[in-house]
Parts: structure tokens; sequence; C-alpha cells
């Protein structure tokens, strides 16, 4: 006979069990989560070598930026008129955030190199403006009728000051300027001295504004066959006129003539402007120069 108190153990452990099967079937299974990673975006490692290649009279820093590690060495400068053709120097700080950020579009071979502007008193004396600077930070272009800015703190025009044909008074215009009191008498012009006996250039390439040309140079002989290619290969990229010798007015002491003497192809890009960079035309120019040494 069965016993009742069994059946009614057995109906409790059943009715247990039962509900267990029941919540366990019913439970909500929690999906898996799976984790993505976040992506690790790279910083823009910066490319340029920036180094102190000499200071003004005004004791401002004159900066080299070198991009690229090529065994051809291209010099570009700008500044040299300081604030008088400060497009030279915008120009030629957009270049380098370019490049900086393109450093892939400099040929393995070739190596950059850019002042970007020689003239730091200059840009002070006619903007109050140090460094880097933007174009709306200039408030005022009266420099560009009275040539305010285009001296340096000695009151010598830097692009009289080299070693080819220098003569202590010369002309701008119709204006006389001064020269120095000997070639390389100012201390910019001995910091791009130094700096071209260390890098020794391949070519060079010297930003002026403004007469919307690019001309060559030469130190008393015939203006060479490299200087001619150099000075067409920028000018047909960038929509330049092309001059092979400028003859305006007589030049004394230009830093062009003087890297001419040294046997450098050395050209003059002289915008159109006094108040644009014109930074699609010049690096289009500036590609172009690269692509002829690649």
């Amino acid at each position: 006979m069965t016993n009742p108190t069994n059946i009614l153990v057995g109906t409790i452990f059943l009715l247990v069990v039962a509900g267990i099967l029941f919540v366990t079937l019913n439970q909500e299974v929690e999906p898996e989560i799976i984790v993505v990673p976040e992506p690790v975006i790279e910083p823009i490692t910066p490319t340029t070598t920036v180094s102190t290649i000499g200071t003004s009279v005004n004791g401002r820093l004159i900066e080299s930026h070198v991009i690229g590690s090529g065994e051809t060495n291209l010099l570009f400068v700008g500044g040299i008129h300081g604030g008088y053709e400060w497009n030279s120097i915008l120009l030629a700080y957009e270049i380098i955030d370019y490049f900086d950020e393109n450093p892939d579009l400099i040929p393995e071979k070739i190596s950059m190199h850019i002042i970007p502007n020689l003239n730091p008193d200059g840009l002070f004396i006619a903007t109050g403006l140090e460094g880097r600077f933007e174009s709306s930070d200039i408030t005022s272009n009266e420099m560009h009728t009275t040539g305010e800015g285009r001296f340096n703190a000695n009151d010598v025009d830097l692009n009289r000051n080299f070693d080819c044909r220098w003569a202590p008074e010369s002309t701008w215009r119709s204006r006389t300027v001064s020269g120095g009191t000997a070639p390389f008498s100012e201390p910019e012009a001995v910091a791009i001295f130094d700096y071209v006996a260390t890098i020794n250039p391949t070519a060079a390439i010297v930003w002026h504004s403004r007469a919307n040309n690019v001309y060559g140079s030469e130190c008393g002989d015939a203006v060479t066959i490299e200087t001619l290619n150099l000075m067409s290969t920028y000018a047909r990229a960038a929509d330049y006129g092309e001059v092979p010798v400028f003859d305006a007015y007589v030049v004394t002491g230009a830093v062009e003539d003087w890297l001419a003497s040294l046997s450098i192809p050395t050209i003059s890009v002289e915008l159109e402007t006094r108040t644009s960079s014109e930074f699609g035309r010049n690096l289009a120019g500036t590609k172009a120069v690269f692509e002829s040494y690649r």
C-alpha cells in the first residue's frame, strides 16, 4: 500500500523541479556584450625640423624650417623686405604648413629648406607683428606706398647687402637706398651666408612682391641654362611671367645674384599683389620644381 506521506513528498519535489525548470526556461537571456575598442587616432607628428640660423639687428630670431631628408637641398626664402612684402612671409608659413601635413608629397630625394622671414625687424617696424601671423592681422597697407618695413633696423636694404656688384648706395625704383657698410655687414645677410655654406643648396627660390613675374639671376655672366629652366618651370606652373634678367633699373648686392655667383641656380618669384600669398599658384610652382629635381 502506497504511503500517503511519500506521495506528498514526491509531489512537492516534482512541483519544485517543475518550478525551477519554468523559471529557467522563461528567464531572459542577457545578450553577450561585445566591446569594440575605440579606434586609436594617432596624432599627426610634425615632420619639420626648426632651427635658429641667426638673429636680426634687434635680436629677433631668424629660423629655418626643413622638411624631408633627401640629398638635394632646395632653399626657399621669404621676407627679405620685411613688412613691405609681408605676403611673402605669409606664403612661406603656408607652404611650411602644407608640406608639414603632407610630407609624402616631397620626393624622397629632396630636402626643402624654408627661411620664412629673413628680415623680422622689418616686419615689426611696419606691422608691429612678430613670428607667425595671419593676413587679417595686417591692419594697414600704408607701407606699400612709403616702403616702411622694407629695410632692417639699420635702415639697410638687405637685398643690396650681398657680395655681387655690391655698392654702399644702391637703387630701389628712383630712390637711393643703403647697401650697408660692406657686403654682409648686416647680421641677417650673415645668417643666410652661413646657412648656404652649411647646406650647399642645389637651387634657390626667393619670394618677393609685386611684379607678377619670375626673374632669373646672374653675377656678371650670362644667366645659366639651369637657372632659365628653373625660372620657366616655376613661372609656367604658377602662371607668372618669365623674365631672364631684371632690367627695370640697376640693382647691386642682391641675394639672388650672390647665390648665382656660387653657381646655385636662383630665381626671384615676384607675386602679383602685396596683399595675398597667392598660395595655390605658388604651391603649383613649388611642386613643379620638386618634379624637375626628382
